[in-house]
């Protein structure tokens, strides 16, 4: 009988590979079915969604140098080409031949042996094409290039890409595997400079942040916890300044943690206790905008899965009424999930359909959260089916459904009440132009405070996001 956990990261991720389709299911649900089959648990999910993220650059690649169109090779023996081809650009570290004996092995599997000598002959017609697998971006030549980080990437003989200089949108889009509308958005509104620590930040490895429960523990706390533990950490502040990097608080408990040792959430000392949440930085800027107070009665329209619901009940030192609700019944069920693991009194979820009866019998709000669905754009290292779906015939409906929404709340918070409306995204039409026509339709609204930040690759990575607080005049 096979161990369930005897096979190895590479053949765990080529199956991932094998059963997602970008455009119509999640590679993360794949995966956590998978990932018992593996020790290598953290290499599977990172060459998952390495090879997902850059799965056009990838592509180039495969069909540069074998010679051989994407639709004319077989699903199975394609992923395992991906899988490998990720490596060889992109994990520098991972020696050649370990990457391709592995490869033709695990083709073996599943084809004949001419199909085993395809997998082999295209990683070696690849290979012979990289002159260095490390190479500084300064001194490379960008068409010959595929960037890594900021400072390096993986140089091949000939030159295959398009000119950053003459072409800047096909260069990133096909450097980043994004779409090329968006890159040329992009580079309208935030300039070249911005694009590109966009285009890196969203093909990043994000980091995993640790906002510390302070009805239980304290940073200082936690992060002795860990270090008993001998899990490697870092105290970073969590809030982000205006230039997007981060910056320190005069409020010590708004600190977080970064976790650096490869390791499931759930194993973490504290997690069944509930002494953590996971949060992004940019996620956590929104409810420190709003600056909750404990006396406050509060209204979550859009709460799953419950990250930022829980904090506004941890900012308020659960004393304030808060109400969450979601559109999605079985998301709403996490919502619920997360407040008895933190040991949380002061939510209380509701049904959608159930809503209007609870405004009615409660009230006017002191203030409402509105994280409204979005386009994703700030989040796309972590999100990584988004680039594969999101158009701009989506991006004008999901503005439609935000006014309206944003229209909703306006309507149940009190004379002196606040809306916090926020967003995942980086795109001016779903964040500052969207509220300034909220704002031009509605005169008996101004704007209190808001905040844009994109996302960053620096040592302090953090994705990107939006955050306005809207008051009565």
């Amino acid at each position: 009988m096979t161990h369930p956990k005897s096979q190895t990261a590479r053949v765990v991720a080529a199956e991932v590979l094998n059963q997602f389709d970008p455009r119509r299911n999640y590679a993360g649900p794949i995966l956590d079915k998978l990932l018992s089959q593996t020790s290598e648990r953290q290499r599977a999910t990172d060459l998952v969604f390495g090879s997902i993220r850059n799965r056009k650059s990838i592509d180039i690649v495969i069909e540069k140098f074998s010679g051989r169109p994407i639709r004319r090779i077989s699903t199975g023996l394609l992923n395992i080409i991906r899988v490998a081809t990720y490596e060889l650009i992109y994990s520098s570290e991972t020696p050649i031949y370990s990457i391709v004996n592995e490869a033709v092995e695990n083709s073996k599997t599943i084809g004949s042996k001419k199909q085993t000598g395809f997998v082999n002959a295209v990683l070696r017609r690849i290979i012979r094409h990289i002159t260095d697998r490390q190479s500084e971006l300064k001194e490379a030549n960008l068409k010959k290039t595929l960037p890594q980080t900021p400072a390096g990437g993986c140089e091949f003989k000939i030159d295959f890409l398009p000119d950053p200089k003459t072409q800047p949108a096909d260069y990133l889009s096909t450097c980043f595997s994004l779409p090329r509308w968006l890159i040329s958005e992009w580079l309208g509104e935030f300039g070249e400079d911005s694009t590109h620590q966009i285009c890196f930040a969203s093909n990043r490895k994000p980091s995993i942040y640790i906002r510390p429960n302070t009805l239980k523990t304290s940073p200082e706390k936690l992060a002795k916890k860990f270090h008993d533990a001998d899990i490697d950490y870092e105290v970073v502040p969590s809030v982000i300044g205006t230039e997007g990097g981060i910056q320190k608080s005069s409020e010590s408990d708004n600190s977080m943690i970064t976790i650096k040792s490869p390791k499931a959430v759930s194993d973490l000392p504290g997690f069944e206790e509930g002494l953590f949440t996971i949060q992004d930085i940019s996620a956590a800027q929104p409810v420190q905008i709003l600056n909750p107070q404990p006396d406050w009665k509060i209204l979550d329209l859009c709460a799953a899965p419950g990250t930022k619901t829980t904090q506004l009940a941890e900012y308020t030192s659960d004393k304030a009424a808060i109400i969450a609700t979601d559109i999605d019944s079985q998301r709403l069920q996490k919502v619920k999930e997360n407040i008895k693991r933190l040991g949380i009194k002061s939510i209380k979820t509701v049904l959608y359909e159930q809503l209007d009866t609870v405004i009615s019998e409660t009230g006017p709000f002191d203030a409402v959260l509105l994280d409204v669905p979005c386009s994703n754009t700030g989040v796309l290292a972590r999100r990584v089916e988004t680039r594969f779906r999101i158009n701009q015939k989506a991006m004008d409906s999901l503005v439609k459904t935000q006014s309206e929404l944003l229209s909703k709340v306006a309507a149940i918070i009190k004379s002196n009440g606040k809306i916090c409306y926020s967003t995942c995204s980086i795109q001016n039409c779903e964040n500052s132009t969207l509220i300034g026509n909220f704002l031009s339709q509605n005169p008996f609204f101004r704007l209190e405070s808001e905040k844009s930040f994109l996302p960053a690759a620096d040592k302090f990575d953090h994705d990107g996001g939006y955050a306005a607080v809207i008051v009565p005049k």
